[in-house]
This record gives structure tokens, sequence and C-alpha cells, in this order.
């Protein structure tokens, strides 16, 4: 008999803690012949070759060890300078932590900022990891719902509506995983002068900021009033196809970044040097990030018009690499219209439940893949929802 089942109960919030809808799906596919998989926001670009020979000399160079915990001067004042060059903000190397992709820097965020029981208002739908870092960090996530025919914007009057004398930060991510929403300058602007008048701090996850495609980007801490109170969350992972590569960074005023730094240095110690060398270098290679970028759009206006030739309505996505369509016609939840395509025509997307309940009732289709793939995914797709509208005639007729 096994002694598993004399061990004391794991903690309570890790097993109430629901597994990530993305790679549940991603899993299922990775065992089945033939499909192709529109789920995992990943760039389907190799990283540029300039960048892995800068990171290939660093290790030659015998580059191999540990950096100081904040990341080495080097890289932080990279970064420090391209955010001033892109969006006139300015950071120095003490308001700047290098991490392991954007994910640490959310989780060492949410483990700063909040106490046991402090609420975090986050717009719906929204990247998988946002309820559950705010909840392994002991607060409590109050979601905002967003919708299609606003485009998946946020404005600042539910937000008021969701706070409460226990908010103590709003966790936002624009572009938007899984919508590819993005936020005109001046909505956002309310968003942080209602920040400003509750003494609230701001968690501004962009990661897809270069993916931004008929508008420009706005950059948070750029806001007037909003760099003393917000956390500038980023990396390379996106925009210069180096998700394998995990480096990431933070911003924000040094008294934050230094609490940020003491979590960081007893979970992590430094990010990776190779990394930091290699995320130095994409800097400099803005061709290649324009040239990928050029190739997103015409496939987002490809995607986008299949999607709803099928019959899925679909808002134009302004950024990031996902369209989020909607699959109410058919009459299936989101789970079962992406189990079922999944299984009958082996093309994997992700339900759009995955990202919060507002996001019931779509799928995330990822365009980072060939126009080529996406072709023969949004065939099968047509012939997926084909089938479902017979049946649904045949049962009516059949009543």
């Amino acid at each position: 008999m096994s002694n598993e089942a004399t061990l004391p109960p794991m903690s309570r919030l890790v097993e109430g803690l629901a597994p990530s809808g993305i790679r549940r799906f991603f899993d299922i596919a990775a065992q089945m012949p033939d499909v192709i998989s529109l789920s995992v926001g990943e760039p389907d670009f190799v990283t540029p070759w300039s960048i892995c020979e800068a990171a290939y000399e660093s290790m030659k160079a015998g580059h191999t060890h540990y950096t100081s915990n904040s990341g080495t001067p080097e890289f932080r004042r990279a970064v420090g300078n391209h955010l001033k060059k892109l969006y006139g903000v300015s950071y120095g190397e003490d308001e700047i932590v290098a991490t392991i992709g954007v994910s640490e820097g959310l989780d060492l965020a949410m483990r700063t900022l909040l106490d046991p029981g402090d609420e975090v208002i986050v717009p719906e739908p929204c990247f998988v990891s946002y309820t559950a870092c705010i909840s392994l960090a002991g607060g409590v996530p109050v979601s905002v719902e967003t919708h299609a025919k606003d485009g998946f914007c946020v404005s600042v009057e539910p937000i008021e509506r969701a706070w409460t004398k226990r908010t103590k930060a709003i966790l936002i991510g624009f572009p938007s995983n899984p919508t590819g929403a993005t936020m005109p300058r001046e909505a956002m602007q309310g968003i942080v002068d209602f920040a400003r008048r509750k003494n609230l701090y701001i968690v501004s996850d962009e990661i897809y900021d270069r993916l931004t495609y008929d508008s420009v980007h706005t950059c948070v801490p750029s806001l007037r009033g909003a760099r003393e109170r917000t956390i500038l969350l980023n990396g390379f992972s996106k925009a210069y196809a180096m998700t394998g590569w995990r480096i990431g960074y933070a911003c924000g005023p040094a008294r934050i970044i230094e609490a940020m730094v003491k979590v960081h240095q007893y979970t992590i110690m430094s990010a990776p040097t190779t990394a930091q060398i290699a995320a130095v270098e994409a800097l400099k290679s803005e061709s290649d990030v324009r040239a990928m970028v050029t190739e997103y759009n015409q496939r987002r206006r490809f995607i986008v018009d299949g999607l709803n030739k099928i019959g899925l309505d679909c808002h134009m996505p302004q950024g990031a690499f996902y369209a989020f369509p909607s699959i109410e016609r058919t009459g299936l939840t989101a789970e079962e219209f992406a189990e079922r395509l999944l299984r009958e025509e082996h093309v994997a997307v992700v339900p759009g439940n995955a990202f919060g309940a507002g996001g019931e009732g779509h799928i995330r289709c990822s365009y980072a893949n060939s126009l080529e793939k996406i072709q023969i995914a949004l065939q099968r797709m047509d012939n997926f929802v084909k089938k479902q509208r017979n049946a649904s005639t045949r049962q009516t007729a059949a009543a």
C-alpha cells in the first residue's frame, strides 16, 4: 500500500487552482496526428540569427556566471533607452529588474503588492495567469467584463463600480491576450485618473506592445500621473520570437522594484546571463521586428476575413496575434466547440472561457502560424460549422 495516502493534505489554495485551459488543448493536440494548432500564443518565427549569434559569442567568451539579482547594468540600460526612445518614459537602472519573462514579473508584482484579502480589478477576458497569480499571492481577483461590441476595450465606469475599500490595484494587459484589443490613449488616461483618485497601483502587462497594427500603442507609465504608481511588465518573447529564452523585465519606482528584487533573489536569483545578453542585441534588431509585424498583419486580415465568411462573427483585433470570434451561432459552448473541432477536424483552438467567464461564447485563434496552415484550418473549421448547422436544421425539422 502506498504511503502517499497518509501524507498531510497539500495547500488548499493550490489544490483549488484550475489548470490552464490553454495547455490542456495543446497537450491533447500533441497526441493527435495531422493537427493544425491555433491554440498556443508562440511566434512561428525562429529567433533572428543576430540575437542567437550574440548569445553564442557571449558563451564562447565565458559569460556563463550569475549576474546581479536585478540583471546586468547593460541589460537595464538597454531597456531604459528603449522605453525612452519609443514612449518617452525614463527609468534608471535601479528602477528595472530582469525577470524570467513577463510571467515571473507578474508573480513578483502580485506578491510584492498584495496582502491576504486585497482585491485586484481585472478586465476579462484576460490572460490565464492574471487571476491565478493574484490568488496565489493571497489576493482576490475582481473581474470586469469587456464585450465585442466595444472592441473588448474597458472603460472606467465598470472599474469604478468594481472598486471597494479592499481594492489595492488594477491589472491590465493591452494589447490583449486573448482578444487582440488595444486601448485608446484617452480611455487609458481615464483609468489612470481613477487610480490616482483612489490611490491604487496599476500593473500593466505590455508584452504585445510592438504588435500593434492600426494605431499607436499606449504605454501606461507615459500617461499623466501614472508612472509613480505603475509597474510596467514587458519582455522579448512575442515581438522578438524569443519565447524559449525566458527573458523579460519589470519597471517601476525604485522603492517598488527594490521590494520586487527581494522576492526575486530568494526564488530565482537572477535571470539567465545568456538571455540578458541576447535581449540587449534584440533591442538593436528593429528590422526583424518590422518584418514579423508585417507578416502578422497580413495573417490578421486573412484569418478575420475567413472566420467571418464561415459565420463566426469576429471583430478586427488591433494588436497581439489572436482572433477572438463568437461561436454563439453554432449553439455550442466554447468548451464543446473547441473539443469537437479538435476531435473531428484536427484543429486546435482555445475555448474563450479559459480566459474568464466573460470569454464564454468565443474561441481564441492564434494567427502566429503560416498563411498556408491558417487557410487549411479555416477550411476545416468551415466543414465543422456546416456540419453543426446541418445537424441543427435536422433537429429542428424532426421537432
